[in-house]
C-alpha cells in the first residue's frame, strides 16, 4: 500500500569564495550581461538548462561537491571575478541626477513606472509579449543611465502559458505555478524585519497584498502578491493569472495594481515626482492619488489638476476596442466606497472615465483625463491615437491635441549577440556601448571586413538553427512523427550548413498580423520556395491568447502549411515561443518579415532586435518601420490605399511582398557567391545595423522621455505643488469659470477682408469676441496661415492678435497688423482658445471657436 509522499529539498551551502554568485543571482543585471549567465552555465551546462537558465534557481540545487570544486578552480575564481568586477563598476556610477551638466531632472525628482507586465529574462516569467519585453527594457534602460526611477507591477503565480502544437496544428496552452523561491526576488521589509503588506478596500472587505523586491541593475521593481492567508481563496486568486479571469478578475487586478501600487510606494516611503502609466491597466492609481490630495485639503478639482500635472500616460493600443472598459455598474460596486470617502457623487467620478457614445468606464479616458502628458510608440501611432483619443478634445484638431510620441526602442545589451562584441571593440572602438545614439559611431560598422561580418552572421544563424532543430524535433517526436520523417523536415535547417537563406516571423498571432499573408497566392508561394537553386526556409514561432481563436486558427494554418508535400521542410513551426528562443531567432535569421494591417502595429521592436544584429527587415510601412526605413536597409511593402476590401488589401500587399521575395531579396541574397557570401547583402545588412542601432536604441529613448516627459512633469509637480498646491487650485478654478462660459464666447470680424496684396504690404485685421464674461487673458485670439490645400498643423504658420479695448454688451476689440514675406496664394483662419500660464498644453483643455 503505497504511503504518503513528501517533499524535500536540500540546499547546497555556497562556500564563502563564491557567496557573491548569491549576490548577483539576485540581480535581474544578469538578464543582459552574458558573461554573467555563462558564468553559472559553465558550473553545469544540464542544470543550468534544466532551471531555465535562472541562477538562483541553480545554486539551490547545484551539488555540493561541484561547488567545493570551483571554490578551488583558478581559472573559474580569475572569470568569477571579472565578472564581479564589471559588476561593481556597474553599480558604481553616479546617479542621473549626479552628472553635472547633464540632467534635466531635479535631486530629488523620482519617476515611478507601472505596468501589468514585465518581461526581462525567462527566470521571471510574469510577462505575456511586447508590451512586459518593452517595460523590462525601459527598467534595463533607466538602470543604465542611472534614472531615479522605480517600477510597480503584479506578482503572478502563473505567468503567461507554455505552449504546445499537436500533429493537428492545434495550440495548446499549459500553466505552472511559479516557485517564488527560485526567481530573483525578496519580500520587502520595514525598519523591523517584517514582511511589508498593504490593504485595498474591496466591497464588504479588504484585499491584502505582500510586496516583493526585485533588483534590475540600479532599478527597483516592486510586485504586489494577494496570495496571503488572511484573504479568501477568491482574493488570493487576483494575481494567480496573467491576463486570466473573467472582467471581475480583470478589474481587481488593475484596481490592485493602480491603488495597491500607490500605497505599496507610500509605504516603501518613496515619494515619485513623475508618475507613469504604461498603458491603461494602471489607470486607477490616479483615483487613488485624488483620494490622498483630498486628504491634504484639496477639493475634487484640484486635486484632478494637481495629480495629472505630473502624470505620464503612454499608450499601446492602435484601435478603440483595444481600450479596457468596465460596465458602470462594476466601476460603481468597486467604487462607490471611494465616492463616498471623498464626498463626491459616483456620476462626477463615473464622469473620468466616459467617451461621448462609449457607454461604459473607459480607462484610456481615465488615463487621458487623469495626466498631462500622453503619448503614443511611433510617430505613425502617434497620429492614430491622437485621432482615436480626439473626443478628449473634441474642438481641437487630432494633429494639434497634446497627444505626442516617443518611438519605442530595444535595449541593446539584452539583444545584440554577444558575438558582435569584440568585433565591435575593434572597427566602433572601446566603449561604443555608451554611445550607442551616435550615427557616426555606428559608420564604423561599414568598416568590418565583408568576411569577418558574413562569418559571424553565420555563426549566429548556426546557433539560431540548432535551438530550432531541437525544438522541432522534440515537437515532432512527440506528435508520433518518425525520425526518418525528421530528417526530410529539418533538411534545410543544417546547423552544420546554415547557408539557405532564412526567413522569420515570430510574434503574437494576431488576425491583424496576417502570419497568414504568405499563403495569400499558394501557387505563386511554390514557384518562390520549390526552386532548387535558391533555397528558402521560413521560420514561424509565436502563442495566440487562449481566448482568441481566431489567432489559433492562424497557427493551424500555417501548420498545415507546412506539411503540404512542396513546402515540407521548407516552412518550420516552432513551438514554445518564449525569450530564448526570441533571442536565438532575431539574431540568427537573414531576414526579418513582418506584415501587420496598417496601421495597427503600433510600432513593433522585434525588427530592431534583428536589425542591430545585421538581419534585414522586410516589413509593411507601419509603426517603427514608417520611421527606420530610408530605402537602402531592408525592404518596404507600402500599405494599399484605405477602404479597400480586406480581401482586395491582403491580395495587393501579398503580390507586393512575392514580388520584393522573387525580384530582390532571393537575387540578392544568392547573387555573386564566388566569395561564399553576397557582397550585396553583406552591405545592406551593414546598413541595418549602421542606420538602425543609433536610433532605436533604450538610451535614445529614455533620452527621449526624460525630455519630453518626465522633466516637464517633474518640473509643473514642483509649480503645482508648491504654497500648499495654489497653482492646482488655481487653474482648477479658472478651467470651471471658463468651462461654465465657453458656449458663450462668439467672433466676429470688422475689418474688411482683402484677396490681393503686393509684396510688402500689410494686412489689417480687427476681430471682435464675445467673451460671455471672462476676461481678455483668459483667452488668445490667433491667425492660422497654411497654403491651400494644406492641412498639416506642423506647418501652419500663427500669429497672435493683441487686445485693444472692450466695447459695448460684453465684446472686446483685437487687432493685428501683418506682413507677410511669402508670395503666392495662401489661406488662413481665425479661432479663439482659452490660455493660462498654468496650462501644460496650450490646447488641454480642448476647447476652440473658429471664426
Amino acid at each position: 500500500m503505497a504511503g504518503t509522499r513528501y517533499k524535500l529539498e536540500i540546499n547546497p551551502e555556497v562556500p564563502e569564495r563564491l557567496v557573491r554568485l548569491e549576490e548577483v543571482a539576485n540581480n535581474l543585471w544578469y538578464s543582459w550581461d552574458r558573461p554573467t549567465r555563462a558564468l553559472f552555465g559553465r558550473l553545469h551546462p544540464g542544470l543550468w538548462r534544466a532551471v531555465k537558465h535562472s541562477p538562483k534557481a541553480f545554486l539551490k540545487r547545484v551539488d555540493q561537491k561541484r561547488l567545493r570544486e570551483i571554490a578551488d578552480d583558478p581559472i573559474f575564481l580569475g572569470t568569477m571575478n571579472r565578472v564581479l568586477s564589471v559588476y561593481d563598476t556597474y553599480h558604481a556610477r553616479p546617479s542621473y541626477v549626479e552628472q553635472p551638466g547633464k540632467s534635466l531632472l531635479g535631486k530629488d525628482d523620482r519617476i515611478a513606472y507601472f505596468c501589468a507586465e514585465f518581461g526581462f529574462h525567462e527566470s521571471l516569467p510574469i510577462y505575456s509579449g511586447g508590451l512586459g519585453i518593452l517595460a523590462g527594457d525601459h527598467c534595463k534602460g533607466a538602470s543604465d543611465l542611472y534614472l531615479p526611477f522605480v517600477a510597480v507591477g503584479l506578482l503572478y503565480r502563473q505567468g503567461y502559458f507554455q505552449q504546445t502544437i499537436d500533429r493537428e496544428g492545434q495550440q495548446h496552452a499549459h500553466y505552472e505555478d511559479n516557485d517564488f523561491d527560485d526567481m530573483p526576488i525578496e519580500p520587502v521589509l520595514d525598519a523591523e524585519g517584517n514582511e511589508v503588506r498593504v490593504s485595498v478596500d474591496f466591497p464588504g472587505r479588504k484585499v491584502w497584498a505582500k510586496v516583493w523586491n526585485a533588483r534590475v541593475g540600479n532599478t527597483e521593481l516592486y510586485l504586489l502578491d494577494t496570495y496571503l492567508e488572511e484573504n479568501s481563496a477568491e482574493d488570493r486568486n487576483i494575481t494567480h493569472q496573467l491576463y486570466g479571469g473573467d472582467r471581475r478578475v480583470r478589474i481587481e487586478q488593475e484596481i490592485l495594481l493602480g491603488v495597491g501600487g500607490v500605497r505599496a510606494l507610500q509605504v516603501i516611503g518613496i515619494k515619485p515626482t513623475v508618475w507613469h502609466i504604461n498603458e491603461g491597466h494602471a489607470a486607477f492609481l490616479i483615483l487613488e492619488r485624488i483620494r490622498d490630495l483630498m486628504g491634504q485639503g484639496l477639493d475634487f478639482s484640484a486635486a484632478i489638476e494637481a495629480s495629472a500635472s505630473n502624470t505620464v500616460f503612454t499608450t499601446h493600443t492602435p484601435v478603440p476596442a483595444g481600450h479596457d472598459h468596465f460596465a458602470d455598474e462594476m466601476v460603481l460596486h468597486y467604487f462607490t466606497g471611494f465616492c463616498h470617502s471623498i464626498g463626491m457623487s459616483a456620476h462626477r467620478v463615473l464622469d473620468l472615465g466616459h467617451v461621448r457614445g462609449g457607454g461604459e468606464f473607459n480607462m484610456t479616458a481615465l488615463a487621458l483625463r487623469g495626466s498631462r502628458f500622453h503619448n503614443g510608440v511611433s510617430r505613425i501611432h502617434g497620429e492614430v491615437s491622437a485621432d482615436i483619443c480626439h473626443e478628449m478634445w473634441p474642438q481641437v484638431s487630432p494633429g494639434e491635441n497634446p497627444m505626442t510620441y516617443v518611438t519605442n526602442a530595444v535595449h541593446v545589451p539584452t539583444f545584440l549577440a554577444t558575438d558582435w562584441y569584440e568585433t565591435f571593440d575593434r572597427y566602433l572602438g572601446l566603449g561604443w556601448q555608451h554611445r550607442q545614439p551616435d550615427p557616426q559611431c555606428w559608420q564604423g560598422v561599414h568598416r568590418i571586413p565583408d568576411q569577418i561580418f558574413w562569418s559571424i552572421r553565420q555563426s549566429l544563424k548556426a546557433q539560431m538553427l540548432h535551438l530550432v532543430s531541437d525544438r522541432v524535433r522534440v515537437q515532432h517526436l512527440r506528435n508520433q512523427g518518425s525520425e526518418t520523417h525528421l530528417d526530410r523536415v529539418l533538411r534545410f535547417a543544417d546547423p552544420a550548413n546554415p547557408t539557405v537563406l532564412t526567413i522569420g516571423f515570430a510574434r503574437r498571432f494576431a488576425t491583424y498580423k496576417r502570419a497568414n499573408l504568405l499563403a495569400n497566392n499558394i501557387d505563386w508561394l511554390k514557384e518562390i520556395l520549390t526552386n532548387a537553386q535558391h533555397p528558402i526556409l521560413f521560420i514561424f514561432a509565436g502563442k495566440a491568447h487562449p481566448a482568441d481563436v481566431p489567432g489559433q486558427q492562424l497557427i493551424k494554418e500555417i501548420s498545415q502549411l507546412s506539411r503540404q508535400p512542396e513546402f515540407e521542410g521548407r516552412i518550420l513551426l516552432v513551438e514554445g515561443y518564449d525569450l530564448h528562443l526570441a533571442r536565438r531567432l532575431v539574431a540568427g535569421v537573414d531576414v526579418w518579415l513582418n506584415n501587420p494591417v496598417y496601421p495597427l502595429e503600433a510600432s513593433g521592436t522585434s525588427g530592431m532586435k534583428a536589425a542591430i544584429n545585421g538581419a534585414i527587415n522586410l516589413s509593411v510601412l507601419d509603426g517603427w518601420w514608417g520611421e527606420g526605413y530610408d530605402g537602402k536597409n531592408g525592404w518596404a511593402i507600402r500599405p494599399t490605399a484605405a477602404g479597400l476590401a480586406p480581401e482586395i488589401r491582403d491580395s495587393e500587399e501579398a503580390r507586393t511582398l512575392y514580388e520584393l521575395l522573387q525580384d530582390s531579396v532571393v537575387p540578392q541574397y544568392y547573387r555573386n557567391t564566388s566569395l561564399g557570401y553576397s557582397p550585396d547583402w553583406v552591405a545592406m545588412a551593414k546598413q541595418s545595423i549602421a542606420t538602425i542601432l543609433p536610433r532605436f536604441n533604450m538610451q535614445r529613448m529614455l533620452k527621449d522621455y526624460v525630455g519630453k516627459l518626465y522633466s516637464p512633469a517633474a518640473a509643473q509637480w514642483r509649480q503645482y505643488s508648491a504654497n500648499d498646491f495654489a497653482a492646482a487650485r488655481q487653474i482648477a478654478d479658472w478651467k470651471g469659470r471658463v468651462r461654465a462660459a465657453w458656449s458663450g464666447v462668439q467672433l466676429r470680424r470688422i475689418d474688411q477682408p482683402v484677396t490681393r496684396i503686393r509684396h510688402g504690404q500689410s494686412l489689417h485685421f480687427a476681430i471682435v469676441v464675445q467673451l460671455n464674461g471672462l476676461v481678455p487673458a483668459d483667452l488668445q485670439v490667433e491667425l492660422v496661415f497654411n497654403r491651400p490645400g494644406d492641412s498639416n498643423s506642423q506647418r501652419a504658420r500663427r500669429f497672435n492678435l493683441r487686445y485693444e479695448r472692450p466695447l459695448e454688451h460684453g465684446e472686446h476689440l483685437y487687432t493685428h497688423e501683418l506682413t507677410l514675406e511669402q508670395c503666392g496664394k495662401m489661406e488662413y483662419r481665425i479661432r479663439a482658445f482659452p490660455t493660462h500660464a498654468f496650462l501644460t498644453h496650450p490646447f488641454e483643455m480642448g476647447m476652440m471657436v473658429w471664426l
